[in-house]
């Protein structure tokens, strides 16, 4: 089958296209053909070790230290089953599923296998399989931040930076839905769509510095890792928390040691991605795709991350 593949760490061009062995399923997991799946930050960091400042070694220690252990990229995807173990009882060979690999990746190919038991669901029908690969990955880190860890209620107010991207453009639709008054952070070119997305206010961050505002907040957003820990917690409200979605090793020590600073890994449920396909299957929530690509473009889209001026996602098409 084909898949993009890379064997060293370093600019996108280490990817190649290359021909390699299709996974067979054990009794426990379905193969999966994939259809679409998501080309994300976290895949561009891991390509290029370019890991949080604190976190290089430790992170090299899961994905290979001096060169990638896994040589597959890509997590979220959406696809159709193939083949099923023989005590799999979920799933059926024409299925339309989406789900996350996590740190296992392998999605940047024509097939993967996946455990029925792990963050594979079912696709409604109503869901395209772009929308649904673009879905898994901002839409789980942003349902975990502010249902799981903010507890975000009705009426309490936020503050999302880097609202336009995979992370930030679920953030502010989550944010909604949950009642809370929402002010994004962005660039001039993105305001128009965060508003659509339904924030109450946003703050042009070419134009004006958060920090010069009057407004304090109950929560704080962090979804792209460049705000100070200190200036952050000086526009909370008393008993409000800084939620610190990209972090180094500074700010997770900040976090171990202080009661306004929030952090933590989005865990991959199932059930996640259930609630998060009803929300877009009723219309609640949109996925927000940059561009597309096709395998054979994998450089390509992963020039456009490493930019830093991608709007929500980018789906790659196998």
């Amino acid at each position: 089958m084909k898949a993009a593949v890379y064997t060293k760490y370093g600019p996108p061009e280490v990817l190649e296209i290359k021909d390699i062995t299709k996974p067979v399923p054990n009794e426990k997991e379905v193969l999966v053909k994939i259809h679409t799946v998501a080309a994300t930050i976290a895949d561009s960091r891991v390509r290029a070790a370019n890991f949080p400042a604190g976190l290089g070694f430790m992170a090299k220690l899961v994905f290979g230290i001096t060169a990638p252990r896994k040589q597959v990229l890509g997590s979220s995807f959406s696809g159709v089953v193939e083949s099923v173990g023989s005590e799999v009882t979920k799933y059926k060979q024409g299925d339309e599923v989406f789900g996350m690999t996590g740190t296992k990746f392998s999605a940047y190919a024509e097939y993967l296998t996946i455990s029925e038991g792990s963050s594979v669901a079912h696709k409604p029908s109503e869901i395209s399989h772009e929308d649904a690969s673009a879905l898994s990955f901002g839409g789980t880190t942003a349902l975990y931040f502010l249902r799981d860890v903010a507890k975000i209620k009705s009426g309490q107010t936020i503050l999302i930076n880097g609202a336009s991207g995979a992370v930030g453009t679920n953030a502010v639709q989550l944010a909604k839905y949950f009642g809370a008054k929402v002010t994004a952070i962005c660039s001039t070119k993105n305001i128009d769509l965060v508003k659509s997305l339904g924030a109450d206010k946003v703050i042009d961050y070419t134009k004006e510095n958060y920090l010069d505002t009057e407004d304090n907040y109950d929560f704080v957003m962090d979804a792209v890792g460049n705000m100070k820990t200190d200036e952050a917690t000086s526009k909370l409200n008393p008993q409000g928390k800084f939620l610190l979605v990209v972090g180094d090793l500074k700010g997770m020590l900040k976090a171990a040691f202080s009661k306004n600073i929030l952090q933590g890994t989005s865990p991959e449920k199932k059930e996640d991605l259930e609630f998060l396909a009803d929300l877009m299957k009723d219309g609640k929530l949109k996925a927000i795709i940059d561009s597309t690509f096709t395998l054979d473009q994998i450089v390509e889209a992963h020039h456009k991350i490493d930019s830093g001026h991608k709007v929500g996602n980018i789906v790659i098409k196998v």
